[in-house]
C-alpha cells in the first residue's frame, strides 16, 4: 500500500488534514481507519492471489480459472 493510498483512507475515515499533519481526535475515526486499511489489504491480497490463479488458466480450460473467480467473489460477501 503506498503513503497516498494511505493518507486517503486517513481522509475517508475522518481525520482532520491540517497542512498535511494528520490526527486522530476520536476513537471512532481511529476505528475506521483501522476497517479501511484492513478491507484495502485483504482486497490487493485477493486480486494478487486470483492473478496467480489466472496465470495458470491461461490459453487451456483449467479449475485455476474458477479459482481465481472464487477468490474475487470473496471479496463481495
Amino acid at each position: 500500500m503506498t503513503q497516498n493510498e494511505i493518507i486517503e483512507m486517513a481522509r475517508q475515515a475522518g481525520v482532520r488534514d491540517d497542512e498535511n499533519i494528520f490526527e486522530f481526535s476520536q476513537y471512532k475515526y481511529l476505528e475506521r481507519f483501522a476497517k479501511l486499511v484492513e478491507e484495502r489489504a485483504a482486497a490487493k491480497e485477493r486480486e494478487a492471489c486470483a492473478k496467480i490463479a489466472d496465470e495458470w488458466a491461461v490459453g487451456w480450460p483449467h479449475p485455476s480459472k474458477v479459482i481465481a473467480e472464487e477468490i474475487r467473489a470473496r471479496g463481495q460477501e
